[in-house]
């Protein structure tokens, strides 16, 4: 009895038996802990066909699960986005789509917030696996472990925030940041497999489900990156590129531009606002119906040609010109269009007006030009404030795409 803590048979008593209790219970989880350990009950072995025990929790496996699911859409958009970036470096042309800039804002997202899981169960499996036998497995483990905080310090470092400090474009630090991004994450993915592999045999089974899965989201990636928005809900004007004439202006496709595309000009301020300022009070911001000689001209002109041709597509002539934005959009054909409370009336020639221009056909004047509906970051049209901060750090993070399209 003694040898549990156990009192003599003689100074037994109720406050002895309580004592007795808490001594043999605790001696009782001390030998089940110890059997526990010593002798495990999984039949798995590591490397060195030693008796292995998992050193990893039910509670860390799912913090373990999300990791490899953050990791999957972070390996396929990684690889998607340093794609695009080598082929419009080498390639000479643009192969930048909104799209990238969707993914891009996936990655950076899932990128964040899985830091701290990934630091969190990083360090708990190195308290829990620090004092295990199969040193080159904890070896592995830690240099794995390290080789991702790299990862996280690169990916932070890359993202760019107003008012916060960041590495800019085209420098040697952002191209050493941005190559080590890249190849860290391949490091880690070897010594990952080396970790495991110092221990019981992998599961390769769930590795092929995640590599299906991951070409599936390859796959899906492929398949938005050559998807255009612009043409999801376009119309057209009955009369094909007749519309536009007499005037010699055309749209790239054809089709009509939505007028809200057209009229950006406070968007375009956010950033420009010297510049919107100066086209605030400019003869283009006047050129259209808000400016009284030219309505008073173009109206006659549209009462002539409906009484002469029952029509008034001759304004056209002047459209292509002074009124891109009713014109483009399909409004300024219709005779009872208010050129007083039209929402297009009073736009004049817009920033997009002139900036999405593409191409000058002839040297002929009149507005002998093509138009482009331009490509435009996400949410660059949303009222949300949140999402809108989130358009404007994308712009001002990436604008060459901007400058493109523009």
């Amino acid at each position: 009895m003694q040898a549990f803590g156990l009192p003599s048979r003689g100074s037994f008593s109720g406050k002895h038996a309580k004592s007795c209790y808490h001594s043999f219970a605790s001696f009782v989880l001390d030998r089940t802990m110890s059997a526990s350990i010593t002798s495990p009950n999984t039949g798995l072995r590591d490397a060195f066909g030693r008796p292995y025990i998992p050193a990893v929790s039910p509670r860390l496996k799912v913090v373990l699960a999300a990791i490899f699911a953050a990791v999957a859409v972070l390996g396929a958009s990684g690889a998607y986005l340093s794609s695009i970036r080598l082929l419009d470096l080498f390639s000479g042309k643009t192969y930048t789509t909104p799209f990238k800039y969707w993914m891009l804002i996936v990655h950076v997202a899932i990128g964040a917030v899985m830091v701290v899981p990934f630091l969190a169960f990083g360090i708990a499996h190195w308290i829990s696996a620090r004092s295990r036998p199969n040193r080159h497995a904890v070896r592995l483990g830690l240099w794995m472990f390290a080789v991702g905080v790299l990862v996280c310090v690169t990916g932070i470092a890359l993202i760019r925030l107003d008012g916060m400090p960041q590495l800019r474009s085209e420098t040697t630090s952002h191209t050493v940041v941005l190559i080590l991004h890249i190849v860290l994450p391949i490091i880690a993915v070897a010594l990952y497999v080396l970790h495991r592999r110092a221990g019981p045999d992998i599961q390769w089974r769930w590795g092929g489900y995640w590599g299906a899965g991951v070409a599936l989201f390859c796959v899906g990636m492929l398949f938005l990156h050559s998807q255009d928005p612009r043409q999801w809900y376009q119309v057209g004007p009955k009369e094909g590129v007749q519309y536009f004439h007499p005037s010699e202006a055309r749209t790239a496709t054809g089709n009509f531009i939505p007028a809200e595309t057209l009229m950006m000009d406070e968007y375009c301020m956010k950033c420009h606002a010297d510049v919107y300022k100066d086209h605030l009070h400019s003869a283009h911001r006047f050129s259209s119906f808000n400016n009284p000689p030219y309505l008073f001209s173009v109206r006659q002109t549209r009462e002539v040609g409906k009484e002469r041709d029952g029509h008034v597509k001759a304004s056209r002539w002047c459209a292509g010109c002074h009124d891109p934005v009713p014109f483009f959009s399909g409004a300024f054909d219709d005779p009872k269009f208010d050129d007083e409370k039209h929402p297009t009336a009073h736009a004049g020639i817009t920033c997009t007006a002139c900036h999405a221009i593409t191409n000058v056909n002839s040297p002929i004047g009149n507005g002998a030009y093509t138009i482009e509906e331009p490509q435009h970051y996400p949410w660059a049209f949303s009222k949300n404030p949140i999402l809108q901060w989130v358009n404007n750090q994308v712009v001002k993070a990436e604008p060459s795409f901007h400058k493109k399209t523009f």
